[in-house]
């Protein structure tokens, strides 16, 4: 849609082939089908919740140029900020943190509570040596955190395994849910450079760095956007999978679609392959790696990838817990949330399903192979009902510690990603995550190709923004669109590309590091010498 969407307003005829009957891709939200009764609508589900930290420039770029209905100029105006971060633990109450500058005394002394009251358990040590930890990646310059610390791990980088079990699980422990991946496996480049932007958000002017929609996703931004590039000309089709791309002659002369089961071959002047990676690679042939033999390096980064997939619980009353996301550090299943009803002022839950629903809570499961605490067995290995069962249970544990938060009575309906099927008692997943492990990025692939016509758009491409999100997978969208206004000889202008991560208060100290890197050097954290 990002890159149909800049193509669009540059003049293009553009073609969009969507194998769904929905749009959005993995940020789509949609109907639980059938719940919906005596007139009301369907309960509302989600691949996962939608999270826009303060550092996203791409997508919210594109949102502001997506005209919205009901009093607000486009759908970046749906967007509606979350105050407060919460550490949910099996053994104490939840620890609030701001997640924005502090506009008021009040809002300063939470802030300065959250910094100094030690429920977290973490000595003067531990927190030193993170802080450290992220200086050192905040002021590393973009040559050392690619070609150095892209090649070790979080874990490594850390020194973890010389640290004190707490600092362990909680610096160590949040990596499974920023990246759904262990601090063992995933590299220090891409962890520390996004860790440090959202801690450094957190803390400084502008606004949250924990930004959410106010309504279903598809509801307040994907239809909103989709009615957009229809208005303008784009030729949007559903359900029309692509089997086949047919490249000779080191060019793309055509792709075979099947549509509403008919199969037929589609042209065009200039492809752009907006798969995810496992689905792309389902689509290498023999033409293609003669076209560009770089593109086998996809078949391996295929394997790089781990499951983030959603549940959802529908309550008969509203339970807010936070104003804004909730971390369950002593969940095995590295469980987030976020209650949605505090949220979505304009939209009565009780219109939807059978009326009882009053709140929902929203969580993303990150970990799918660690033992749950009912059952012994991991998400993969569990019936769907077992996962109901062992995501209620885990989060009720973490949040009923001073209280009762959430009790059986109030639930009412769930929701499973559709992605998590079941075959022969095992799950599957129809859409995995990429995840940057060590020494991954020389597998990623730029958008261009050796295949003139032929580019790639997708959240596995190399960007500037590195971590598998909305954000990359719109500027990778960017980057292809710019190829093809090169290779048109448009006189349109080019999309916008930001440099992320760069805070010009630290470009002193990058600056030295960047010489220093190049004399073959390593970081000393000085701005001179």
């Amino acid at each position: 849609m990002s890159a149909a969407h800049e193509l669009m307003e540059r003049g293009f005829h553009v073609t969009v082939l969507e194998s769904r009957r929905i749009p959005g891709g993995k940020a789509r939200s949609m109907p639980v089908q059938g719940t919906g009764t005596e007139g009301r609508r369907d309960l509302p589900a989600e691949h996962g919740f939608r999270f826009f930290p303060k550092f996203y420039k791409h997508v919210t770029d594109t949102m502001k140029r997506i005209p919205y209905q009901g009093g607000r100029c486009s759908v970046y105006d749906n967007l509606i900020e979350g105050t407060n971060l919460g550490l949910a633990f099996f053994d104490r109450p939840m620890q609030p943190f701001l997640t924005e500058f502090p506009q008021s005394i009040s809002g300063w002394r939470t802030l300065l509570k959250s910094l100094f009251r030690n429920n977290l358990r973490l000595s003067e040590q531990d927190i030193d040596h993170y802080v450290s930890a992220l200086w050192k990646v905040l002021t590393s310059c973009d040559e050392r955190r690619l070609l150095d610390y892209q090649r070790i791990s979080w874990w490594d980088f850390l020194q973890a395994e010389k640290q004190s079990p707490e600092f362990r699980q909680i610096f160590t422990g949040l990596t499974r849910i920023l990246v759904a991946a262990r601090a063992r496996e995933v590299n220090a480049c891409t962890v520390g450079t996004v860790g440090a932007t959202i801690m450094l958000d957190m803390v400084l002017p502008g606004g949250s760095a924990d930004r959410l929609l106010n309504g279903p996703t598809n509801e307040v931004w994907i239809n909103p956007w989709l009615n957009y590039l229809c208005q303008g000309g784009v030729d949007y089709r559903f359900g029309a999978k692509v089997e086949h791309i047919h490249c000779e002659d080191s060019r793309i002369q055509g792709i075979t679609v099947t549509e509403n089961g008919q199969s037929r071959r589609v042209s065009a002047d200039y492809y752009i392959a907006a798969l995810p990676v496992e689905v792309m690679v389902g689509l290498l042939n023999d033409g293609l790696l003669a076209g560009d033999p770089l593109l086998r390096g996809l078949i391996e980064l295929a394997a790089h990838v781990e499951w983030m997939n959603g549940v959802q619980f529908y309550l008969n009353e509203d339970v807010p817990i936070i104003h804004g996301h909730v971390i369950y550090m002593d969940s095995p299943w590295a469980l987030t949330s976020v209650s949605q009803a505090q949220f979505w002022p304009e939209f009565r839950l009780h219109d939807y399903g059978d009326g009882q629903v009053r709140g929902i809570i929203s969580i993303d499961v990150s970990d799918w192979k660690a033992p749950g605490i009912l059952y012994g067995k991991s998400a993969m290995e569990c019936s769907r009902d077992e996962i109901k069962v062992e995501v209620w249970e885990q989060i009720k544990r973490s949040l009923n510690q001073d209280k009762i938060v959430l009790s059986d009575d109030m639930l009412v309906e769930w929701n499973l990603d559709e992605d998590i099927q079941f075959e022969e008692g095992r799950a599957t997943n129809a859409e995995p995550l990429l995840v940057n492990h060590v020494n991954t990025w020389n597998l990623r692939p730029n958008t261009y190709t050796a295949i003139p016509n032929l580019f790639l758009a997708s959240d596995y491409i190399r960007t500037n923004t590195d971590l598998a999100t909305m954000e990359s997978a719109n500027e990778a969208a960017r980057r292809a669109v710019n190829c093809i206004l090169e290779q048109a000889g448009s006189d349109a202008p080019p999309c916008k590309i930001w440099d992320m991560y760069d805070y010009p208060i630290l470009s002193a100290w990058r600056s030295n590091d960047r010489a220093r890197f190049h004399k073959g050097l390593p970081w000393n954290g000085k701005i001179i010498g």
